[in-house]
């Protein structure tokens, strides 16, 4: 072949072999993602189990670049710290030469019969059941890598490339630019497996020298940082942490081996030789020898990583609470789309975070409700803007995420459409009451002291069961749910005390008409408000078939409604009970008849 046309196979070849290794990884990782998801869950502190656990991990996914992702994921959603995360990153990096290692069986003439899998692989993605897709993926993405190193193979053994590489090679036969070189490469190409695979079949066919081989495998472990590093942009400082300490470990090994090789390469070359005759095999048993070596010697100073990481990434000083918060995820990052069990748990954290900026909000309205201090005015006007931000772009990165889900994680994703839209609605009581609290203070009225008190005491119980809903949707569980139901009961009692005690105080002349209607509807808001946070925590229950369009039937210990009437003329209070299960309070009045008649859902 001519010098193009053996440049263009080249790079069909290699192109092949990476779309091989995405298309085996994607399927395998939808085969095992739940799996990979729970035993990385499991981690403990033993350093040993963690970098056992990282290679068992990488091996399955094919993929250090992607585990190192789904670790920076888990250190985000602060379900990882850095010690566990740097145990597992080790791992990973001892994984990955698995790759090197199934490239260098096409030296053992077995391509054909590999290549056979692809048909294999195809007939099995026939089948509709998602699990024989998946698995036809993975073994038609198996069989197509061995395809890709065949035609690389058949290029770089043609006379005419190989002399244009030796030639070009010789140029720049200094180790330092040869570990450049891996460097680029793998960073363009974000892969290291696709490098380690053209090294293999270009020193299999001649056209490499065994030591450039060896310093550009060594820059590529550095390059193979980048996309690691790329995907830690906008998340958490220790995330950040957990991309340096993977640049690290690299760096740490690759100046050490290549120290090493810069002073003793014809004896390590003498070593490889002994162990094996195959050039192939001996760049696998070398990627293999280098990142295992690197993790024995930096294993016991794991602590050591983690303080030079927090080094180079250190936490802002004097750092205060933002009063008016960035509308930006905190915890989801786009860029995890390509590793759903992990997205799944980023949306989890973040949905966790919107509850606990709608409560922050409750808990600064009812301040505003009772105090009227116009502090907090515009601190919850821009936490609502980033709540609606909040469900608006979740709900987005759900709809784009829930068809790569499998059937088990996809049953979990479900429950939290309708969460965020709970969430949102607590949000909107919050903003609604302040609003109602700006026009109390716009027409002179405050609340007395005795109203004061009885609103302290309901909103104590609203806390109470607020954190029990959080708690539930955190632990993913339906325990407490009878502590649930007292807290509820206890409000139910509350409230029918309050409101009689309220409607005497309006018989008495104590509070006026006007400042009554307020009163009333601050109870809708926290009827409404107790009917969302119960259908967070009735989502976790087991007797999912209970749940009717996320309202609550009296047996579940839910309040009856009311409805209350005033009549102006005989100055006489009736508080008429219903069935319904939302709150809706009427005054006979007609000047305050459009507030109450407002829809607070």
């Amino acid at each position: 072949m001519r010098i193009h046309e053996c440049i263009i196979s080249l790079l069909g070849g290699m192109g092949l072999f990476i779309s091989a290794m995405n298309i085996m990884s994607t399927n395998l990782q939808k085969v095992a993602g739940a799996g990979m998801r729970r035993l990385l869950a499991k981690i403990t502190d033993n350093r040993f189990a963690g970098v056992g656990i990282g290679a068992v991990v990488t091996m399955i996914i094919q993929s250090s670049s992607a585990t190192t992702v789904m670790v920076i994921g888990f250190v985000n959603a602060e379900t990882m710290n850095l010690h566990q995360a740097t145990a597992i990153i080790m791992g990973a990096n001892i994984g990955t030469t698995i790759t090197g290692i199934l490239a260098s069986l096409q030296s053992l003439n077995l391509s054909m019969y590999f290549s056979f899998l692809t048909f294999i692989g195809v007939i099995l993605m026939f089948f509709k059941r998602d699990i024989l897709k998946n698995v036809g993926g993975i073994i038609c993405g198996l069989g197509m890598i061995f395809i890709g190193l065949d035609i690389m193979s058949d290029s770089c053994n043609d006379e005419s490339i190989k002399s244009v590489f030796r030639s070009g090679l010789q140029k720049i036969d200094f180790p330092l630019a040869l570990l450049l070189l891996g460097m680029v490469f793998t960073a363009v190409m974000q892969s290291s497996s696709a490098i380690t695979g053209l090294v293999i079949v270009m020193v299999q066919g001649n056209s490499m020298e065994m030591g450039s081989a060896l310093f550009i495998v060594l820059g590529a472990n550095i390059g193979t940082c980048v996309t690691a590093l790329i995907s830690t942009i906008g998340t958490s400082l220790n995330a950040r942490r957990t991309g340096i300490i993977h640049l690290l470990f690299n760096c740490f090994g690759t100046v050490l081996f290549t120290i090493f090789i810069w002073i003793l390469k014809n004896q390590v070359i003498s070593v490889l030789d002994k162990i094996t005759n195959k050039k192939a095999m001996q760049i696998a048993w070398f990627h293999l020898f280098f990142n295992v070596i690197t993790t024995i010697i930096l294993l016991p100073m794991v602590k050591i990583l983690v303080f030079v990481a927090c080094k180079i990434i250190k936490e802002k000083n004097g750092k205060i609470e933002n009063k008016k918060p960035i509308k930006a995820f905190k915890y989801i990052n786009k860029r995890f789309l390509f590793a759903p069990d992990i997205a799944a748990e980023q949306i989890k954290k973040e949905i966790k975070n919107m509850a606990e900026l709608a409560k922050k909000n409750l808990d600064r309205s009812i301040s505003e409700l009772l105090e009227q201090s116009s502090e907090y005015i515009e601190e919850i006007a821009a936490r609502e803007d980033l709540i609606d931000f909040l469900n608006i772009e979740t709900t987005k990165f759900l709809v784009k995420l829930t068809p790569s889900l499998n059937e088990v994680t996809a049953q979990d994703v479900s429950k939290f459409f309708h969460l965020l839209n709970d969430i949102e609605r607590i949000g909107d009581h919050a903003k609604i009451m302040l609003d109602e609290s700006s026009e109390m203070k716009k027409n002179g009225l405050k609340f007395g002291r005795e109203a004061i008190e009885e609103f302290k005491k309901v909103y104590e119980v609203i806390e109470k069961l607020f954190d029990l809903s959080i708690k539930a949707f955190n632990n993913n569980t339906h325990k407490g749910i009878e502590e649930h139901s007292a807290f509820l009961e206890q409000f139910k009692n509350m409230e029918r005390v309050y409101i009689q005690n309220h409607f005497e105080r309006l018989a008495k002349g104590q509070c006026s008409m006007e400042l009554g209607s307020y009163y009333t509807s601050a109870f809708a808001h926290f009827n409404s408000i107790l009917s969302h946070l119960g259908n967070i925590i009735d989502s976790f229950k087991i007797e999912q078939e209970n749940l009717r369009n996320n309202t609550f039937e009296n047996k579940k210990g839910y309040s009856k409604g009311y409805t209350l009437v005033i009549n102006q003329s005989s100055n006489k209070i009736k508080l008429d009970e219903t069935s319904t299960t939302r709150k809706n309070f009427d005054l006979n009045l007609s000047e305050n008849s459009e507030r109450m008649n407002k829809s607070i859902l």
